[in-house]
């Protein structure tokens, strides 16, 4: 996912600076990196992440699925995006997006959410039965698990709180919506409805518990609310991290889910109250963890605020009704954004801002 996500973190450098030429010159190795990642976990071309591939949890997925699947279909619609701008159009990236979208509604797509389809015999890679180090090492029990399930550490039904997350990541950047909206939603409103927890006292979780427990409340980062729980899960499926609490809640707002992300929000900010952990040191695998700053995300889930510096847009699409006003930061100044008597508004802090074109989309809910 790091290096599918970095495609589109080069399209949001892009989008924010509003420099062509330093897009042009990295763009061979833009190219060559989603090629490769193409080449090793679709090599298929089937448009969806099947091949094992390694992820933020440590561990790596077998077969298609949600998570991963979105952060290519971000990528390539990044890549062709500015494959386009830079006259280098790439047929394959367009094809492979097409492809991977039909599939990933209809097969990754439970009617509710976005799940994973577990593979393991009919991939490039080796079956894991076929490693004799690997199944030596494991008990008969183990093997048997193996056998019936497949590879260790998978999620398959489960209700993932990172289900899409390549496509908040896409939003974020500027790509624009990956998969279709009302699904994307549904699978925010299911990790909402499944997920958040406002008592913990009679969960489980053998990993880390100390990021919320006991009366507190959380979003778990995995649940299997329509059976089907692997025996051998990732091992942080029961974990609460913040940084993926910002993350669905700024999602959920962005899709016009206000009150259900502020209900993840203040779950969070609850355990850090400073009765009992720093409010200013939300800790994952670390102090002061990095994973956290996705909170920035809140103030684009509410105001939809972003500048385009190629285009010179300025785009307002607030996800609240009535005149708010919100802090505002662009590569050439910062200020505050919102909207004042019904009129959208930019005031400058420090620096300038070339607006030609403010987009607004007022909040008709």
């Amino acid at each position: 996912d790091g290096q599918l996500g970095g495609i589109m973190k080069v399209f949001r450098e892009w989008r924010i600076s509003g420099n062509t030429e330093w897009l042009r010159g990295l763009w061979p190795k833009v190219k060559r990196s989603l090629d490769y990642c193409i080449e090793t976990w679709d090599p298929g071309h089937k448009g969806v992440v099947e091949e094992p591939h390694h992820n933020t949890y440590d561990i790596e997925f077998w077969g298609p699925d949600g998570m991963c699947t979105s952060f290519y279909l971000g990528a390539l619609q990044a890549a062709v995006i500015m494959g386009k701008a830079l006259g280098d159009e790439v047929p394959l990236y367009a094809e492979l997006l097409a492809g991977g979208t039909r599939k990933a509604e209809t097969e990754l797509y439970d009617g509710e959410y976005f799940i994973q389809r577990i593979e393991w015999k009919n991939l490039r890679a080796k079956n894991p039965m076929e490693n004799k180090s690997m199944v030596v090492s494991y008990s008969p029990e183990a093997v048997a698990i193996l056998e019936k399930e497949g590879p260790k550490y998978q999620y398959g039904n489960g209700c993932l709180a990172d289900g899409v997350l390549g496509s908040w990541l896409a939003l974020v950047c500027g790509v624009g919506q990956v998969l279709a909206a009302p699904k994307v939603t549904s699978h925010l409103q299911a990790v909402h409805k499944y997920n958040l927890k406002h008592d913990l006292s009679g969960f489980a979780n053998p990993q880390r518990p100390s990021y919320a427990c006991g009366a507190e409340g959380g979003l778990v980062l995995c649940t299997w609310p329509k059976g089907g729980e692997l025996s051998l899960p990732f091992v942080y499926s029961n974990e609460v991290w913040t940084g993926i609490e910002y993350q669905v809640a700024s999602h959920l707002m962005r899709m016009g889910r206000v009150q259900e992300g502020l209900d993840v929000v203040r779950a969070c900010r609850d355990r850090y109250d400073g009765r009992v952990r720093n409010p200013f040191n939300e800790y994952e695998c670390g102090h002061w963890y990095a994973r956290a700053m996705s909170s920035y995300a809140l103030l684009f889930g509410l105001s939809g605020a972003r500048y385009d510096a190629v285009d010179k847009v300025l785009y307002l699409e607030p996800s609240i009704k009535g005149d708010f006003r919100s802090f505002f930061s662009t590569a050439t100044g910062y200020g505050t954004v919102g909207v004042r008597k019904g009129k959208p508004f930019f005031e400058a802090k420090a620096g300038t801002l070339d607006i030609r074109e403010v987009r607004y989309v007022k909040h008709d809910a």
